[in-house]
């Protein structure tokens, strides 16, 4: 899954597209390098939810991703297009215009409509774990066991979901989403647990402070510890990675791929 922000405001500036007269433009070409390395999906977010992000409106949400969503089909009509999106309303319109899943980053505990919404629109969901909003999730991160409370509280929004109906859920436990490094190691080395759901898992580690911090560098300089650590999630079961650097991942699937072919 190729991440694809049009906003001015991301933590990795390698992945801003802004709102500029030439957004459009900026993406159709990132979408279409992204999808010739490989990528399967292209999520596109209009809402930074990197930690203390200011809050933007749904309307400035809309205004953002729906002009990238249709530049993006009408280069690429086959384009599996996903939408990075807490909010229902915001989450319909993009499926009205051609989107065909929903990435919600609060696993539907910010909008009430949110479950009912894509249960109506018959939509693939995914549902990750957070606590708060964007705003207050960092000072929320406090666990007696990671693990099993992350489970715990995915298992009682999945269980809500179910009961609605939809049939295609993934999972994602949310690295760096109300979690310390710490934490977002130990959910990695304990990843297999969350196999419990029998439900595939969307990992999204790409760039992100955990490894930046850790290893001493920067965003622009985590491509290599990004790798190191999908290639773990893999080994531990992640159906899905959800990255900047799309090539790279790929080639990682495929090694992957043909060590655990071996077994």
């Amino acid at each position: 899954m190729g991440i694809l922000n049009v906003t001015p405001d991301s933590f990795y500036a390698g992945s801003r597209l802004g709102n500029t007269k030439s957004v459009t433009t900026e993406v159709v070409e990132r979408a279409g390098q992204m999808l010739r390395a490989g990528a399967t999906f292209l999520d596109i977010g209009g809402y930074s939810t990197r930690p203390g992000a200011p809050e933007i409106s749904p309307a400035e949400e809309v205004d953002r991703i729906l002009p990238a969503i249709a530049a993006i089909l009408r280069a690429w009509p086959d384009a599996l297009l996903s939408v990075d999106t807490f909010r229902a309303d915001v989450a319909r319109q993009a499926v009205e215009a051609g989107v065909c899943l929903v990435n919600d980053v609060a696993g539907g505990t910010l909008d009430p409509a949110m479950f009912r919404t894509v249960t109506e629109l018959g939509v693939p969901y995914v549902l990750m774990h957070m606590r708060g909003t964007p705003q207050t999730m960092q000072s929320l991160a406090k666990y007696d066991n990671i693990t099993l409370e992350v489970i715990d509280e995915l298992g009682k929004q999945l269980a809500n979901l179910r009961a609605l109906g939809p049939k295609d859920i993934i999972l994602d436990p949310g690295f760096g989403f109300a979690k310390t490094p710490a934490h977002n190691f130990t959910i990695l080395n304990q990843l297999e647990a969350f196999q419990v759901f029998n439900e595939p898992l969307l990992v999204g580690v790409s760039r992100k402070s955990t490894i930046w911090r850790t290893l001493g560098v920067t965003a622009d300089e985590a491509l290599n510890g990004t790798t190191v650590l999908n290639t773990v999630a893999l080994l531990k079961g992640a159906s899905i990675l959800r990255v900047h650097d799309v090539r790279e991942a790929v080639e990682a699937v495929t090694l992957v791929g043909h060590v655990t072919q071996t077994n």
